[in-house]
């Protein structure tokens, strides 16, 4: 008979989950489910699923089974926790999704329902971005752009189930909080990212893209200007009149100044 495995007396968790989950906002139940479901997956001879009943959870998190039942959808609908089905003993499936780059950072809000109808779970979600909002349309731009990117190199599943609403709130977070107001160099970047012999694999989400924008923008303008060093820095000044006249015709039509894309 061979030799029992040992359970080991410590949880695995790398360095990168735990920057990144210091980050999140979580209350104290769904921080504990996560601790729980660590302890229960890395922990036991390093499983990546666990079957949890909410009984079991209840009581490692010393709370109701409501209270569990309640917290433990939220972090499965902010994409922190994969709901895999039903097992053996009736209890829930459960596993840690380690792709940060899919984390909501708010809980999905849900719609009230009309009396007397029923809907669908989808109907049911409302999303934060609409497809009219400038932060949306420029998350699915750079999606394209990278989609594409990835097809070539053959990682098109790092793309596929891209969130697009976290897409967006990285653009929002890049625009209002990081004070890149300049959207027609976000998108001037955007091209020369998924261009780029070296980056074009390297950024392959919003959120790697807002990490590296100072970095990338400084790149970008190194590399046009050793293209030829000898002209006047004259030469690389935007000729901005094109771009008013579009922002004035924008804004006399009643457009919204903040929702203006320019195409020039």
């Amino acid at each position: 008979m061979g030799e029992k495995k040992k359970i080991p007396p410590f949880t695995p968790v790398a360095n990168t989950i735990l920057d990144e989950i210091a980050k999140v906002n979580l209350n104290g139940t769904q921080f504990r489910i996560l601790l729980i479901i660590w302890r229960n997956t890395y922990g036991v001879m390093q499983q990546t699923k666990g079957e949890f009943s909410l009984a079991t959870l209840a009581t490692k998190a010393g709370t109701n089974r409501g209270h569990i039942n309640r917290e433990l959808n939220t972090l499965i609908r902010r994409n922190f926790i994969n709901d895999l089905g039903t097992g053996k003993k009736g209890a829930r499936i459960l596993s840690f999704n380690k792709n940060h780059d899919e984390w909501l950072d708010e809980p999905v809000k849900e719609q009230k329902k009309t009396a007397g109808k029923k809907k669908s779970k989808a109907s049911n979600v409302k999303d934060k971005y609409g497809p009219d909002n400038t932060y949306f349309k420029m998350a699915q731009v750079f999606h394209e752009l990278v989609t594409e990117v990835a097809k070539d190199a053959g990682v098109e599943h790092l793309t596929r189930k891209a969130n697009l609403q976290t897409w967006a709130d990285d653009f929002r977070k890049l625009v209002e909080l990081d004070g890149v107001e300049d959207k027609v160099q976000i998108h001037r970047l955007m091209k020369w990212v998924t261009q780029h012999d070296f980056w074009r694999t390297n950024v392959l989400s919003a959120k790697k893209f807002r990490e590296k924008y100072a970095e990338l923008a400084i790149k970008m303008s190194g590399e046009q200007k050793k293209k030829d060093p000898y002209k006047h820095p004259s030469h690389y000044q935007e000729d901005n009149r094109d771009y008013e006249i579009a922002l004035n015709k924008w804004v006399s039509s009643g457009g919204n100044p903040d929702e203006f894309e320019w195409e020039g």
